[in-house]
């Protein structure tokens, strides 16, 4: 996407993704030596009292830290310093600026969460007492440092998914991107106050309640670069001539979830309005609906969009879209109840629940089964696609970016000759500026 031939560092981008397998081992083992007795919070004190599972969720969070902040650096490091001759700023595709704010985010949000996993093991193994009250820690240090990992870790996930997006809709609306400006001061503003907000997970529990004003007005805030973001997509899609296809249906989807995600993430940010929601269903649906909803479907799509390219095959949607369709009518039907049952006071974390939600409750259970029939359907079709799809052409989607103007098969280190870039991966309504002859000195676009 940027015109480089490999990231900046190779062996720090395969250490990065083998951590990932050396860490999956050591959490399975947890149940048998166990379990995690803690939730996945993993709150003190109940990490220190936890059985030796405990000290395998540790290991395994110190190794996934180790491997964001390698992959956070690396992938800052090739965006900054590996774009092709001519790509500035104002022509680097969005999804580039989404990826380097997504791990601007992970590099100092991971190290906190690792630092509390260390001090849950020292307290462990060595008597420690930074979680101990009874000898001068604090169970709310944990808590300060766990979510100072656990909000922004949300936009870790959703800000990918939202810039795959601001790159496909372009494409499918065949417009320019709206204010390309207005996209980066969003991006922008959302990585700078995800880390200003965590406290607000912590409103009911006693915690410095003089601070829980300011917190509330940062949340309160971070609703205004996200509503540029949005801007933006509405801007694009605004008098388009629009090519229905998977990933467009995808940005729809996410448009609405995100904004009904979103919506109930500003009730919750007011202190009254959380101090009743806190802890019940209502949260349970706004979470997911802006990290599932939002996020996975935007990966979904993100998939679809990407899919000819990464497998040189195209995705059958005759079948995949359907299944798509499925799995936003599931997702629909299992988490929208949950607001109603929230409201009516259902709490998180039970497994025994009053008969006054029965009904709900068995609503979102026949929906969680729809989008499992949904995501199964959605995953043969990929594998099948993968296998035996149509041959995709290099740009079935008649896209702009640089991705775009390699062959299929890619070759091995993606241009055959350095690309140049001469104008912005946006200009659709204009003649093609690109020419990417192999017998040429340079490509241009």
């Amino acid at each position: 996407m940027i015109g480089a031939r490999d990231m900046a560092f190779p062996r720090l981008n395969a250490l990065s993704f083998w951590l990932i397998f050396a860490a999956v081992p050591i959490l399975l083992a947890a149940p048998f030596l166990g379990g995690i007795s803690t939730g996945w919070t993993a709150y003190a004190p109940l990490s220190t009292q936890a059985p030796p599972g405990m000290d395998a969720y540790i290991i395994t969070i110190i190794i996934f830290a180790v491997s964001s902040a390698v992959a956070g650096a690396n992938i800052t490091t090739t965006a900054v310093t590996m774009r092709a001759r001519g790509m500035t700023w104002d022509r680097t595709p969005i999804f580039v600026y989404g990826a380097v704010a997504s791990v601007g985010v992970a590099i100092p949000a991971f190290p906190m969460f690792m630092a509390s996993q260390i001090f849950s093991g020292l307290d462990r193994a060595m008597g420690a007492s930074f979680y101990d009250a009874t000898n001068g820690g604090s169970g709310w240090l944990y808590a300060n440092l766990f979510w100072l990992m656990g909000h922004p870790e949300v936009y870790v996930i959703l800000l990918p998914a939202l810039v795959a997006l601001l790159e496909i809709v372009p494409v499918f609306s065949r417009s320019p991107l709206f204010s390309f400006n207005a996209a980066v001061a969003g991006i922008v503003g959302i990585t700078g106050l995800s880390v200003l907000v965590w406290a607000h997970h912590m409103y009911a529990s006693g915690w410095a309640p003089n601070l829980n004003a300011p917190f509330m007005l940062t949340t309160e805030i971070i609703s205004i670069p996200t509503g540029l973001l949005f801007l933006v997509f509405i801007g694009t899609i605004w008098r388009g001539n629009i090519w229905v296809r998977l990933p467009m249906i995808a940005v729809y989807a996410v448009l609405w979830n995100f904004l009904i995600g979103g919506i109930t993430g500003i009730y919750l940010s007011d202190v009254p309005a959380d101090m009743a929601l806190h802890g019940s269903m209502y949260v349970t649906a706004h979470f997911h609906y802006t990290l599932m909803g939002a996020g996975l479907t935007g990966m979904i799509g993100a998939t679809a969009y990407w899919f000819p390219k990464m497998t040189g095959r195209m995705l059958n949607e005759k079948i995949a879209t359907p299944a798509f369709l499925i799995m936003q009518l599931g997702f629909q039907v299992t988490f929208f109840g949950m607001f109603l049952v929230g409201l009516q006071g259902q709490p998180r974390r039970v497994a025994m629940y009053d008969i006054l939600f029965a009904n709900g409750n068995k609503i979102s259970t026949m929906g969680a089964y729809t989008i499992f029939f949904g995501a199964l359907i959605m995953l043969v079709t990929i594998i099948d696609s993968w296998r035996h799809g149509e041959v995709a052409p290099a740009n079935p989607w008649g896209s702009q970016t640089l991705e775009w103007k390699v062959p299929n098969p890619i070759p091995l280190e993606n241009f055959l000759v350095p690309p140049v870039v001469t104008g912005d991966p946006y200009q659709f309504g204009k003649p093609d500026i690109y020419d990417l002859g192999a017998d040429k000195e340079k490509v241009e676009v």
